[in-house]
């Protein structure tokens, strides 16, 4: 039976046994019970157990070295999903102290299987979220690799902080305006949009983007800017044609 086809009585109950399980390993030194989690077919099973992690972690800070040094024997596993969920671990970690697990990303940013590449993107967002300045500076050494997946993901990575912050990943989406691949440009438009339709957010972008060199660049993402507060208008802090209205007032601003 799947986690969520279980009673909500009984998924706590599971959760806690993960917690349990999971802490014991660490003091023991062993990875058996986490092994069992980490490569558990059910999603929901391996999200408590890296949940698990992370929370054990806030509780006990002092044994990190020892946390560290099973999820790398974990790391080593032939198992996607292991590697996976390490990664995802190493994500919950990573809010509070990225340098301490940069490796993790570092490495799984090449794995071999899109699951462990996915789950690098997926952290960078969650810890880029809470503790931007160490994830940002990790991030623009990968702005301008030579695989256009790397810049992609890395672009793509970087999206949540911009939403509520988008003047801290500004600058860097600008270093990728000039890059010439199609599925990087999309991404980066996308981004763009993502990041302008919160309260306060579209401002801060368009006064950044209307000076930027790529002109043609800015046309399309002033574009999605538009449609995004379409589709998102049931969240956006303006409606589309509140959107249009700034927009045009920053136009004439912008770099020939």
């Amino acid at each position: 039976m799947a986690f969520y086809d279980e009673p909500k009585e009984q998924r706590v109950e599971i959760v806690a046994r993960i917690e349990a399980e999971i802490a014991e390993d660490i003091l023991r030194g062993t990875t058996t019970q986490i092994f069992r989690y980490f490569a558990d077919e059910d999603t929901y099973i391996r999200k408590s157990a890296y949940l698990a992690i992370g929370k054990y972690y806030k509780a006990e800070p002092a044994r990190l070295a020892s946390v560290l040094e099973l999820l790398s024997l974990l790391f080593l596993s032939a198992d996607a999903k292991v590697r996976q969920t390490v990664v995802n671990a190493a994500g919950e970690i990573g809010k509070y102290d990225f340098d301490a697990v940069r490796s993790y990303f570092d490495t799984g940013l090449f794995d071999e299987h899109h699951s462990v590449r996915n789950a690098v993107i997926g952290s960078i967002k969650k810890a880029g979220e809470k503790n931007p300045a160490p994830v940002l500076e990790w991030s623009k050494e990968y702005l301008h690799h030579a695989d256009k997946e790397i810049r992609r993901e890395i672009c793509h990575g970087i999206e949540l902080r911009g939403r509520t912050h988008p003047q801290d990943i500004l600058p860097l989406l600008k270093e990728l305006q000039f890059d010439k691949t199609r599925r990087v440009r999309w991404t980066l438009v996308h981004v763009i949009g993502q990041i302008a339709y919160k309260r306060g957010c579209l401002e801060t972008v368009m006064n950044d983007i209307v000076n930027w060199e790529n002109r043609q660049l800015v046309v399309d993402a002033i574009a999605e800017i538009i449609d995004v507060h379409h589709r998102y208008r049931n969240f956006s802090y303006y409606t589309q044609d509140q959107a249009r209205s700034i927009i045009a007032n920053y136009e004439s601003l912008m770099v020939n």
